[in-house]
């Protein structure tokens, strides 16, 4: 896959023809002051980068949860808030 890359000027002079290249499969890559700063993609691949972010976040969440042992629900949670607080006491 090949990128073009432009200035947010020319980016903002020629967005739809950006957004066009884009729907064919090449994406652009905007610079400020000679910075890459965004990118315009195809939606295909910026789902696909959600999906592995989602995908990445969960097993970094999994591995947490392992590593500290066991956890609690929020109803637990929660008993165990009031129970402390004295609010659940006749």
């Amino acid at each position: 896959m090949t990128e073009d890359t432009v200035t947010i000027r020319e980016a903002r002079a020629h967005l739809a023809e950006r957004i066009n290249l884009a729907e064919e499969g090449t994406p652009t890559v905007i610079t400020r002051n000679g910075t890459p700063v965004a990118a315009v993609v195809p939606i295909a691949d910026f789902e696909a980068l959600e999906e592995a972010a989602d995908v990445m976040l969960a097993r970094e969440a999994e591995a947490v949860l392992a590593a500290n042992g066991p956890t609690v629900t929020m109803a637990e949670l929660l008993a165990d808030l009031f129970t402390e607080h004295g609010e659940g006491a006749a």
